[in-house]
C-alpha cells in the first residue's frame, strides 16, 4: 500500500459505506453510537463514505455533536465520488453540465417537469428537480416533503412503482444521452453519465494498493444506487437493512 497516509492502520483494508439506510436512517442523522463505532474501526482500517447526495446533505446526516465528516473519514465521496476528498482535502471534481451540454440538459429537465406535472400521486411539495455538480436528482413528490410525507411516499411507491416507470420513460425518450438512472433513498432517483455510479469512487483509491475493499449498502439490488459498487469485482459487498445491521456486521468482521 502506498506509503503514506495510512501507515498507522494495522489492516491494509478500506471500508466504504453508503450513507442513507446504512450509516443513518434515510435522510436522518447518524447516532453518536455509530460515529463512535466508526472511530474505533478507523484505528484498524481506512474508512470512507460514498453517497449520492451532495456534501451539504451528507454533512447534515454525519455531523454528530459538531463533528466534521471530512475529518471523521479518511475518504469522502459525495455525489458518487464525482467530488472526492482525501484526508479532508478536495482531490477531484466532475461536472454534469460539461458532460451533457446546456441544450440537452434543458430538454431533459423540460421532459422531467412535464412528466411530474402529469403524475397522479396523493401529494406534491417542491423541488422536483435538484441540480447537483455531477448529477440531477429527481423526486416525484418533491424534496421539500416532510419526513412523514417521505415515509408515506416510499410505501406508495413500493406498491405503484412510480419511480421505476419514470425511469423507463426517460430511458425511452433519451436513449442517446449516455445516462444512467439509479433509484435510491425514499423519494427520488439520480441521473448521471454512464460510469458515474458509485464505482467512480474506486478510481480514487486504486493506487493505494489496499488488500481488500469492503462496501456496505442497503440498495444493492439491480437498479439500486449501491448495486454497481456492491457487485464490482474490486469490492467485497455487504447488504444491510439498517444502521443496526451495519453495526452487527462490522463487529463480526473487525472486532
Amino acid at each position: 500500500m502506498a506509503a503514506s497516509t495510512f501507515a498507522d492502520r494495522p489492516l491494509k483494508k478500506l471500508v466504504l459505506f453508503d450513507v442513507d439506510g446504512t450509516l443513518s436512517p434515510a435522510r436522518r442523522q447518524a447516532s453518536p453510537e455509530m460515529l463512535e463505532l466508526l472511530r474505533e474501526l478507523r484505528k484498524k482500517v481506512v474508512i470512507g463514505f460514498v453517497g449520492g447526495s451532495d456534501l451539504v446533505k451528507i454533512t447534515e446526516q454525519l455531523a454528530v455533536n459538531g463533528s466534521n465528516p471530512l475529518l471523521e473519514f479518511d475518504y469522502a465521496f459525495p455525489e458518487n465520488g464525482l467530488s472526492a476528498y482525501k484526508a479532508g482535502e478536495l482531490i477531484s471534481t466532475q461536472s454534469f453540465i460539461q458532460f451533457l451540454g446546456e441544450e440537452k440538459h434543458k430538454k431533459l429537465v423540460n421532459f422531467i417537469l412535464h412528466y411530474v406535472a402529469d403524475m397522479d400521486i396523493p401529494i406534491k411539495r417542491g423541488t422536483f428537480v435538484e441540480f447537483r455538480a455531477s448529477m440531477v436528482n429527481v423526486s416525484p413528490i418533491g424534496r421539500n416533503a416532510s419526513q412523514a410525507e417521505r415515509d408515506e411516499f416510499e410505501r406508495f411507491d413500493k406498491t405503484h412503482q412510480l419511480r421505476a416507470a419514470f425511469v423507463n420513460a426517460l430511458k425511452e425518450n433519451f436513449p442517446d444521452y449516455g445516462l444512467t438512472y439509479s433509484i435510491g433513498g425514499q423519494i427520488s432517483f439520480d441521473i448521471f453519465p454512464h460510469g458515474w455510479d458509485k464505482t467512480y469512487a474506486l478510481s480514487h483509491v486504486e493506487s493505494e494498493g489496499f488488500e481488500e475493499i469492503h462496501f456496505f449498502g442497503d440498495k444493492t439490488f439491480p437498479g439500486g444506487n449501491d448495486y454497481e459498487i456492491f457487485s464490482d469485482p474490486r469490492t467485497i459487498g455487504h447488504t444491510v437493512t439498517s444502521p443496526d445491521d451495519t453495526t452487527r456486521i462490522l463487529k463480526e468482521l473487525f472486532f
